[in-house]
Parts: structure tokens; sequence; C-alpha cells
């Protein structure tokens, strides 16, 4: 394969899919991951395959370490290469609840699956980018992270999810560090008020809060916005930068009188 290839996780709809399609505009080969049937990722698989490149759908839960392993070399066995990782796949709790009430089965499942998974499948992938780059020096690694603006605003009646994105950015620096030695960048992107599956249960509550200029961008950002972003940190633009933290929030982030 002399094609860059991408892994894109969480990517059978919402912010994950959009990513994939974006990647496969940029030229890139994408393997789609998700725990759907193959039916429910079949239109990203297509969307991609409809911008020139080659996809598949490889289904993993990638808060199981045995899936996690066959997922990398499912991935070899196909492209023989993977230029780009994207760690999108995550969780909300089933049910919103106070800090004082919530429970231990809804914090493992979140942490599992938003950053036990993230953490075990970078550490995966990053082992094998590490020999294809000393076999191959003048290619490209990349990492990507998608956490949210969770990660530094908290959210009481959902404690779990805000701790699990607090440690993706952790997990950012942490690999940022240690890989740069490899000549692999590693970046977070940090998603605010997202138009997704996700946010539609709570779409009235975030409709006041834009109605309140609470967003300095009034209006609800969409998974493009976050696949844009993600498409330049991959590309050619970041050489000499990693670590980054990208806000794709409206400017929810800025402090504020």
């Amino acid at each position: 394969m002399t094609r860059v290839t991408a892994l894109v996780t969480g990517a059978g709809r919402g912010i994950g899919k959009a990513i994939a399609v974006r990647l496969a505009l940029e030229g890139m080969n994408v393997a789609v991951n998700d725990v759907t049937p193959e039916d429910s990722a079949r239109e990203t698989v297509a969307l991609c395959r409809e911008a020139g490149v080659e996809s598949e759908y490889f289904a993993a839960d990638i808060a199981d370490s045995r899936a996690r392993a066959e997922l990398v070399l499912s991935i070899k066995s196909r492209f023989e290469r993977l230029d780009v990782l994207v760690n999108n796949a995550g969780v909300a709790p089933r049910e919103r609840r106070d800090l004082l009430q919530a429970t231990e089965e809804s914090f493992d499942r979140v942490i599992s699956v938003n950053l036990k998974g993230p953490y075990f499948l970078t550490q995966l992938v990053s082992r094998w980018m590490v020999e294809q780059k000393r076999e191959h020096p003048n290619r490209d690694y990349a990492i990507v992270s998608i956490s949210s603006i969770s990660a530094v605003a908290s959210s009481p009646e959902r404690g779990e999810y805000c701790v699990s994105k607090a440690g993706i950015s952790m997990m950012t620096r942490l690999y940022a560090h240690r890989l740069a030695r490899e000549g692999i960048r590693v970046f977070e992107v940090q998603p605010g008020i997202i138009y997704t599956d996700m946010t539609v249960p709570v779409k009235e509550k975030y409709d006041l809060l834009l109605e309140q200029g609470t967003v300095p961008i009034a209006r609800w950002g969409q998974p493009e916005d976050v696949a844009d972003a993600v498409a330049m940190l991959v590309g050619s633009h970041y050489r000499y930068s990693t670590g980054e933290v990208v806000h794709v929030d409206g400017g929810l982030h800025l402090p504020r009188f």
C-alpha cells in the first residue's frame, strides 16, 4: 500500500463519520471502526470510497483488549500500514445522575470506552508506528484524540464523562511527550456543543445556552467542523507542533467577564 491510511474509531455516525469522510477527501485510505453492525457503518464506508480511496469496516469494541489487538492486526493485514489514528469513539452515561448518586457501574463503562480503550489502542498503534517510522523515516505519523469541553468544564450530573475527557487531555500530553522522539505527532481536539445523536436529548438546554450568548459564535457546531480541525492537524501544516489542543467550540472556552 502506498496511500496514507487512517483509522477512525466510532466512525459509524456523527463526528467519527464526518472525520472519516473528510480524511478520505484528503486522499487517505480509511479504516472505519465502530461497535455497530456493518449495515450501520456502510454509508461511512461508501462515502469514503466515493472519494476514490479504499475503505473497510472493522467492528471492534475498543474497551476490550482482545478486540483492540484484533483490530490492529486486521488493519495490518488489509492495509499494511497505518499513518493516522483518530481516537473518537466515546459514550455518554446512559442516565445523567447527580455526582452524589452516580454509580460505579456507569463510571466503569464510561471510563472503559472513553479513556481506557483509547489509551491502550494508542499504545498498540504507537508501537506499530514506531516500527514503520524506522523502516520509512520520511513518512509522517499523527495521532489525534477527540475530547470535549467537558475536559475542563464541570458537569456534576455526568461526572464520569468529565473525568474520562479530562483523562484524554492528559493522555495526549503523555503520548506527545513520549512519541516526539519517534517523530510521531500527537494532538487533542476539544469540541464544544456539537449537533450529534449524543446531544439531541439535551437540545433544548443547549439551545437556551446559545440564545443566552454562552457561546460567542452563537450556533451549534457541526461534525464537519471537528473533521476540518482533524484534517488540518494530520496534514502538512503542523509538522513542528505536538501536544496542541485545538478548540472547536465557537469560543466557549474563552474566559469572559
